[in-house]
Protein backbone atom coordinates (compact mmCIF):
# COMPACT_ATOMS: atom_id res chain seq x y z
CA UNK A 1 0.00 0.00 0.00
CA UNK A 2 1.41 3.51 -0.94
CA UNK A 3 0.18 6.87 -0.49
CA UNK A 4 -0.62 9.14 -3.54
CA UNK A 5 0.47 12.99 -3.75
CA UNK A 6 -3.16 13.65 -3.99
CA UNK A 7 -5.95 14.17 -1.98
CA UNK A 8 -9.81 13.54 -2.95
CA UNK A 9 -13.05 15.53 -3.36
CA UNK A 10 -16.16 13.53 -3.05
CA UNK A 11 -19.70 15.33 -4.18
CA UNK A 12 -22.54 14.21 -3.43
CA UNK A 13 -25.89 16.07 -5.07
CA UNK A 14 -28.33 18.08 -2.88
CA UNK A 15 -32.00 18.46 -3.11
CA UNK A 16 -31.60 21.24 -5.65
CA UNK A 17 -29.56 19.25 -7.98
CA UNK A 18 -31.88 16.56 -7.60
CA UNK A 19 -35.33 19.01 -8.46
CA UNK A 20 -33.15 20.22 -11.62
CA UNK A 21 -32.32 16.81 -12.71
CA UNK A 22 -36.30 15.41 -12.45
CA UNK A 23 -37.49 18.71 -14.24
CA UNK A 24 -35.53 17.22 -16.82
CA UNK A 25 -36.70 13.89 -17.28
CA UNK A 26 -39.98 14.12 -18.87
CA UNK A 27 -40.50 9.79 -19.28
CA UNK A 28 -40.49 9.48 -15.54
CA UNK A 29 -37.42 8.21 -14.41
CA UNK A 30 -37.86 9.31 -11.02
CA UNK A 31 -34.53 8.95 -8.58
CA UNK A 32 -34.83 9.56 -4.94
CA UNK A 33 -31.71 11.92 -3.20
CA UNK A 34 -30.72 8.78 -1.72
CA UNK A 35 -30.50 7.02 -5.01
CA UNK A 36 -27.88 9.94 -6.29
CA UNK A 37 -25.65 10.10 -3.44
CA UNK A 38 -25.19 6.15 -2.96
CA UNK A 39 -22.05 6.39 -5.27
CA UNK A 40 -21.22 9.66 -5.47
CA UNK A 41 -18.32 11.08 -7.60
CA UNK A 42 -14.79 11.48 -6.35
CA UNK A 43 -12.29 13.40 -7.91
CA UNK A 44 -8.41 12.92 -7.33
CA UNK A 45 -7.32 17.04 -6.97
CA UNK A 46 -3.92 18.17 -5.78
CA UNK A 47 -3.17 18.11 -2.18
CA UNK A 48 -5.00 19.49 0.00
CA UNK A 49 -4.74 19.79 3.84
CA UNK A 50 -5.51 23.21 5.45
CA UNK A 51 -9.19 24.78 5.64
CA UNK A 52 -7.96 27.58 3.93
CA UNK A 53 -6.25 25.55 0.86
CA UNK A 54 -10.01 23.77 0.18
CA UNK A 55 -11.67 26.89 0.13
CA UNK A 56 -9.28 28.16 -2.42
CA UNK A 57 -9.46 24.92 -4.33
CA UNK A 58 -13.33 25.50 -4.49
CA UNK A 59 -13.27 28.90 -5.46
CA UNK A 60 -11.05 28.35 -8.21
CA UNK A 61 -12.59 24.89 -9.43
CA UNK A 62 -16.46 24.98 -8.90
CA UNK A 63 -17.57 26.11 -12.34
CA UNK A 64 -15.63 22.73 -13.88
CA UNK A 65 -17.02 20.83 -10.79
CA UNK A 66 -20.68 21.79 -11.71
CA UNK A 67 -20.16 21.57 -15.09
CA UNK A 68 -18.91 17.90 -15.22
CA UNK A 69 -21.75 17.12 -12.23
CA UNK A 70 -24.22 18.53 -14.79
CA UNK A 71 -22.72 17.14 -17.92
CA UNK A 72 -22.80 13.70 -16.43
CA UNK A 73 -26.86 13.72 -16.06
CA UNK A 74 -27.66 15.97 -19.01
CA UNK A 75 -25.55 17.15 -21.84
CA UNK A 76 -27.13 19.88 -23.37
CA UNK A 77 -26.27 23.04 -22.12
CA UNK A 78 -28.95 25.08 -22.81
CA UNK A 79 -30.90 23.42 -19.85
CA UNK A 80 -28.12 24.23 -17.33
CA UNK A 81 -28.47 26.95 -14.87
CA UNK A 82 -27.48 29.67 -16.29
CA UNK A 83 -25.77 31.31 -13.42
CA UNK A 84 -23.12 29.16 -12.10
CA UNK A 85 -21.37 30.40 -9.14
CA UNK A 86 -19.76 28.87 -5.62
CA UNK A 87 -22.53 30.06 -3.43
CA UNK A 88 -25.26 27.97 -5.87
CA UNK A 89 -22.79 25.13 -6.01
CA UNK A 90 -22.69 24.46 -2.11
CA UNK A 91 -26.57 24.64 -2.50
CA UNK A 92 -26.58 22.26 -4.89
CA UNK A 93 -23.51 19.38 -3.48
CA UNK A 94 -22.27 18.27 -0.36
CA UNK A 95 -18.28 18.63 -0.58
CA UNK A 96 -16.47 16.47 1.39
CA UNK A 97 -12.30 16.65 1.56
CA UNK A 98 -9.88 13.55 2.33
CA UNK A 99 -6.24 14.60 2.49
CA UNK A 100 -4.92 11.10 2.71
CA UNK A 101 -5.09 8.95 -0.39
CA UNK A 102 -3.32 5.54 -0.22
CA UNK A 103 -3.50 3.19 -3.53
CA UNK A 104 -3.99 -0.69 -2.42
CA UNK A 105 -3.69 -1.80 -6.08
CA UNK A 106 -0.02 -3.17 -7.21
CA UNK A 107 -0.98 -2.50 -11.00
CA UNK A 108 -0.89 0.83 -12.47
CA UNK A 109 -3.73 3.72 -12.22
CA UNK A 110 -4.76 3.72 -15.89
CA UNK A 111 -6.09 6.92 -17.65
CA UNK A 112 -8.62 6.95 -19.93
CA UNK A 113 -9.11 10.50 -21.94
CA UNK A 114 -12.53 12.09 -23.38
CA UNK A 115 -10.81 12.26 -26.42
CA UNK A 116 -8.64 8.83 -27.06
CA UNK A 117 -10.04 5.85 -27.76
CA UNK A 118 -7.03 4.54 -25.64
CA UNK A 119 -5.95 4.30 -22.25
CA UNK A 120 -2.38 5.65 -21.48
CA UNK A 121 -0.73 4.10 -17.67
CA UNK A 122 0.44 6.19 -15.20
Amino acid sequence: MSEINRSLILLKPKQPFLDWSQSLDKEGNKFTLQELTHDSIAYLIPEVWEDADQEEFLKSNCEILFEEQLAGWWTDEAAWPKQRNLKMFLEWFEVEFHSLVFDLCDEPIRVFEDDEPDQAER
